[in-house]
């Protein structure tokens, strides 16, 4: 295989990946009272209370929450209608990417923007929400870990395209010139 095939393999391969949480994210925020109580049953069921109460009276203070705006202003749960459905349309913009990922290697930055933008987001909002702060630093990581794939494909979309520097004509010649590789 050569280095250009192998280089748009492994970028195709991580951008799979990173589609598939963003997937997976948007999808399990449609369902978040239902979540609730299964998450609640199971850490009971796996004694969490007795070990990490703290964790247990979040999770129990979200569900009733949850429970009552479920019941009485379901309308607020739209929100998270929303949320899931920007996860699932920033999931497809990861297909220019994935098509062509020198051309389209604008939205891995775009989304390393987003990424690092969770953190002063969580740190801003999750006081004014009153979010406990070691679930502000959970909601972090998140742009910490997603930031790590986009960065391997970033690297390698710069390597691919040092390889595919293609000649371009010089302005008013009739000679072609190779553009730097950036």
């Amino acid at each position: 295989m050569s280095d250009r095939a192998a280089l748009v393999k492994g970028i195709r391969a991580w951008l799979v990946f990173f589609i598939i949480c963003l997937v997976l994210s948007g999808a399990t925020a449609f369902p978040l009272v239902h979540e609730l109580r299964w998450t609640e049953d199971l850490l009971r069921s796996l004694s969490v209370p007795e070990h990490l109460p703290a964790l247990m009276e979040w999770i129990e203070r979200v569900r009733r929450g949850l429970d009552t705006a479920d019941a009485e202003y379901p309308f607020l749960l739209y929100g998270t209608d929303w949320l899931a459905f920007a996860h699932l349309m920033i999931a497809v913009a990861f297909y220019g990417p994935y098509r062509d990922p020198v051309r389209n290697v604008w939205v891995v930055e775009f989304g390393m923007i987003a990424c690092a933008g969770i953190v002063p987001l969580a740190l801003i909002c999750g006081p004014l929400r009153g979010i406990p702060f070691w679930w502000t630093v959970i909601d972090m990581s998140f742009g910490f870990l997603g930031v790590i794939p986009l960065y391997v494909v970033r690297k390698r979309i710069k390597r691919l395209e040092a390889l595919t520097a293609r000649p371009v004509p010089t302005p008013g010649t009739d000679r072609l010139t190779v553009p730097p590789a950036t």
